[in-house]
């Protein structure tokens, strides 16, 4: 991809739709990292490498093309702490910050997860990484760990430590003579003849004397058989014993490193100035790198082919060709990942960054909100748009069913309205009430609109936590008529009867609202609070967390003990009222409550009706009573970035389905979608299905539940299956599950009237 130039100076690499993945085929994956933070970098074989806090990308110096590398295209985690490239033996070294490593060699990846499942007690992290021979010798807030290259295991540790203890190793090099460990106890030195460096009596205290005073070092550099230590904010080079100041300047110094026998440190006052300064062995300067636009907080800067790349925290990755000239790498991507609520609205994908902790605090997160629409992201908050910098923790959103514009709640700075342009609106006083005991947090937990377009909203810890903005903009706010710890409310889902279903943490319940015919008439107003027991609503227990409503109008409610169904919610307001089952999941000889013992953190509902569920052993599918798992995803059995699942999102006309995860968005490509009214544009992919396919092939744009067939020409019967939804999915083989032969198919399926049609064909291509 051409970059786009920004002026004379500079030009920007926006990798969008082609570097975002197209939509994947039925049953397959794709992540949603951020991808505009960098915090290493590292060159060979033609390729930089750029390693984000979530994943990593990599530049194909030649032609300019980007790849992202994930979970979800092989590697072992989402989260890196290091990353390195042997130029020896062609080997990318990458380091997670659950200190599991992966080597990738050529096409493969290879494993090494000892260190991170040892049970040993203390720092695993891994701080640097430093090739020697076929080894990697690697820097752990243990001590120093040695990496056999070439077998793929641990081959030894070493604790250098005083007395054989652990100690933190921020850096390691050797001379060809020594071994250097730069370490929090001071620099450290060991011959490389050594029999075993193993034992912390064979390594020699060097701070504290000759020159070096003592104290951590944080790094230990070679370059053309010189030595040189990084001590706060100075380098001292080794001359025969003694150490002499290199490098000072008064900068605070971020990172050393060294690449092409030249010296790299990346500097950052406390203004947030910031600058690259790059030193031949002699101490003479190489060249200074303050671009703004590039050098914000630089994380690591390498030179490669004797050109600078900077991998910095808030620019990403750059390129300096001259002085004064560079392309910035900023790959499309969310600004970072989602702790608040997600949803889809005509196919674009809407989510939340902000989050509150388990006693509904909030965090201080300004990512703000995002949104994903044909590969494009967009990101809305304080970084972009001054005129929001007050608003903070965004963590519910609601579209607009008419302009379809955003409305979101930041928890703390009140509701914003975001219109084409894009144009704000900020509603706080007059609107939004301040918390009780908190005064200036105007909190806002909950957006839903109703069937009339008004707008109703949670005001979380106020005196009227319950509001609405009514659809010609006038506004009323609802006193509770029962008391709330904390007035602790939330999400809120209305039903089928227009009754506002209202989420109330920190042990509150559920709570149900009619608000009748008329708004304004408070005489004809209902309240229903459900906790746990009979006949007090029959959930598993009052810390409720979340709702959804079924394809039935039944209401699923999740707890931190599993879930509850209401499958009369019009008898709400009854007499007798109506207390929610609990579904029972047959095991074997054995039967036991729906996810019993969990924390149930989200439902989501297909167009099959099945459930979603997120909890933090990873997200279910359940049939649509609950009776039956059909998948369970988790980071071991799949490409899910993390089994600490929060929240999830469904694509009706696609069938993805949206997972929050810890460590970021992830999604799936389900065999579910919305039906219709009626067969309409109905669409087959791939079609044609080419040679080798062994994927699923799916027929969408159907009447919901169709039976779908699948015939040769002459009529006779291949294939028949019902649509789940408005999609029907296919293995490509006949009854007697032969992979069928190259030709032409028809595809027949029912109608409304239930009258069948040929609504499509499917093109074979054998070989």
């Amino acid at each position: 991809m051409k970059p786009i130039v920004l002026g004379v100076l500079a030009s920007i690499i926006f990798f969008a739709a082609k570097s975002q993945q197209s939509i994947p085929p039925v049953g397959l994956w794709r992540e949603h990292l951020p991808y505009k933070s960098a915090i290493d970098v590292t060159a060979g074989a033609g390729k930089i490498y750029c390693a984000t806090p979530y994943s990593l990308f990599v530049v194909n110096t030649e032609n300019n093309l980007v790849e992202r590398w994930s979970r979800v295209t092989g590697l072992s985690e989402t989260g890196i702490s290091t990353i390195r490239y042997d130029d020896v033996n062609q080997k990318l070294f990458i380091a997670y910050t659950n200190s599991n490593i992966d080597i990738v060699y050529r096409n493969d990846i290879y494993n090494i997860p000892d260190i991170k499942r040892d049970n040993i007690i203390g720092d695993k992290t891994i701080y640097n990484i430093y090739p020697k021979g076929t080894d990697f010798i690697l820097s752990t807030g243990l001590g120093v760990i040695v990496i056999n290259g070439n077998k793929y295991e641990v081959k030894d540790t070493w604790f250098v430590g005083n007395g054989g203890n652990q100690v933190k190793v921020n850096g390691f090099s050797d001379d060809g003579t020594f071994y250097y460990a730069a370490t929090e106890e001071g620099l450290k030195k060991c011959p490389v003849n050594s029999s075993n460096p193993a034992d912390h009596l064979n390594w020699e205290l060097l701070s504290g004397s000759n020159g070096l005073s003592s104290g951590p070092c944080q790094n230990i550099l070679t370059i053309q058989g010189k030595v040189f230590t990084q001590k706060n904010d100075s380098l001292f080079i080794l001359n025969g014993n003694t150490w002499s100041l290199f490098y000072y300047d008064g900068w605070p110094i971020v990172n050393t490193n060294t690449t092409e026998n030249r010296i790299q440190i990346c500097q950052r006052q406390t203004n947030g100035i910031s600058r690259v300064v790059m030193l031949n062995a002699d101490a003479t300067v190489f060249r200074v790198l303050e671009n703004t636009g590039a050098v914000s907080f630089p994380r690591k800067a390498i030179l490669y082919n004797n050109d600078p790349w900077i991998a910095d925290q808030f620019a990403c990755l750059s390129h300096f060709n001259t002085v004064s000239s560079y392309q910035q790498y900023i790959l499309n991507s969310p600004q970072g990942i989602a702790g608040g609520k997600m949803i889809v609205k005509n196919n674009i994908f809407y989510a939340t960054a902000g989050e509150v902790n388990d006693a509904w605090n909030y965090q201080y997160n300004g990512d703000g909100v995002y949104s994903f629409k044909e590969g494009d992201w967009n990101n809305i908050n304080r970084y972009r748009y001054g005129s929001i910098d007050s608003l903070l923790d965004y963590i519910t959103i609601a579209i607009d069913p008419i302009d379809e514009s955003i409305w979101t709640g930041s928890y703390g700075g009140g509701l914003l309205h975001v219109n084409a342009g894009p144009a704000f609106e900020i509603f706080k006083q007059n609107f939004i009430d301040q918390t009780i005991g908190d005064p200036g947090s105007y909190r806002v937990s909950g957006l839903a609109f109703d069937k009339d377009r008004n707008l109703w909203i949670s005001n979380f810890g106020s005196a009227q936590p319950i509001k609405v903005r009514k659809k010609e903009g006038s506004w009323k706010n609802f006193t509770l008529p029962f008391l709330l710890f904390e007035n602790a409310v939330a999400d809120i889902i209305i039903d089928d009867n227009n009754y506002k279903w209202i989420v109330a943490p920190l042990g509150n319940g559920l709570i149900c609202f009619d608000s009748g015919s008329d708004i304004d008439d408070t005489s004809d107003d209902k309240w229903k609070r459900l906790g746990g027991g009979a006949g007090n609503g029959g959930l598993p227990n009052s810390e409720v967390l979340c709702a959804a409503k079924d394809k039935s109008g039944y209401m699923w409610v999740g707890t931190t003990d599993g879930i509850g169904v209401i499958q009369c919610p019009s008898e709400t307001f009854s007499v007798t009222g109506c207390d929610a089952i609990l579904p029972i999941v047959p095991n074997g000889n054995f039967a036991g409550y729906l996810f019993k013992g969990q924390e149930v953190r989200d439902i989501a509902v297909d167009g099959a009706d099945r459930k979603w569920v997120a909890t933090k052993n990873g997200v279910f599918l359940i049939s649509p009573d609950g009776e039956k798992v059909i998948y369970q995803f988790t980071e071991e059995n799949s490409p899910l970035l993390s089994s600490n699942v929060k929240t999830i999102a469904i694509d009706g006309k696609t069938g993805e389905v949206y997972f929050a995860t810890l460590k970021g968005i992830c999604s799936f490509r389900s065999t579910a979608t919305e039906g219709g009214d009626k067969n309409e544009n109905v669409l087959v992919f791939p079609n044609p299905v080419p040679p080798g396919f062994t994927g699923t092939i799916a027929i969408r744009g159907l009447v919901n539940n169709a039976i779908v067939k699948i015939t040769e020409l002459d009529g006779r019967l291949v294939y028949q299956t019902r649509a789940l939804g408005g999609q029907a999915v296919w293995d490509g083989k006949n009854y007697k599950g032969q992979r069928i032969s190259s030709g032409v198919y028809l595809v027949l399926v029912n109608d409304d009237g239930r009258k069948e049609n040929v609504a499509t064909k499917i093109f074979f291509i054998q070989r």
